[in-house]
């Protein structure tokens, strides 16, 4: 094999003559997410520490703290507040931890490391930032953590939201 033409020029039969190049990808790299209410958001792939998936009996429930908070996670040796990230945005179901698995996505911003317990990742996208728009009709309880937001789906009017992770982290609201 190694003798023949073909293989050393790294042409075959099934090539065509012609290279076909890569595309670059456009934008900025997100990580695509669902909370329990079923409303999909993302955060920049550079704010996130890592992505973790636990079983619920890891993460080990706090008595007497914002209920915001389903406890703390060892990574490695280093204690990590989880909290409920739909509930911390005002959705009224709270997150399903009876499934082997619970999604959780660290952030982390000059020191401080949270965990952000999601009902379901999509995966990571490049996304243009050039096509953020100001978010509309936005309760209240969301508004200050989001960047803007992609309309996807015109007719159903469906958005992608993009949160500001160093504002979730930085917020009075965990002190509740």
């Amino acid at each position: 094999m190694v003798g023949n033409p073909d293989f050393l020029t790294g042409r075959g039969q099934d090539q065509a003559p012609e290279f076909q190049e890569l595309e670059s990808p456009e934008g900025e790299l997100h990580l695509r997410f669902y909370v329990a209410s079923g409303n999909e958001f993302a955060l920049p792939a550079t704010g996130i520490k890592e992505v973790l998936s636990p079983p619920p009996d890891r993460i080990t429930p706090i008595p007497n703290v914002s209920p915001l908070l389903l406890g703390t996670l060892n990574v490695r040796g280093r204690v990590v507040w989880v909290a409920d990230l739909g509930q911390f945005l005002g959705d009224p179901m709270p997150l399903n931890t009876d499934k082997p698995e619970v999604s959780v996505i660290a952030v982390e911003d000059q020191d401080i490391m949270l965990g952000l317990a999601v009902d379901r990742i999509v995966g990571m996208e490049w996304l243009d930032l050039d096509e953020v728009q100001a978010a509309t009709n936005v309760p209240d309880s969301v508004a200050p953590f989001l960047r803007g937001e992609w309309l996807l789906d015109e007719q159903d009017n469906k958005h992608l939201r993009l949160l500001d992770q160093v504002a979730i982290l930085r917020s009075a609201r965990w002190a509740a």
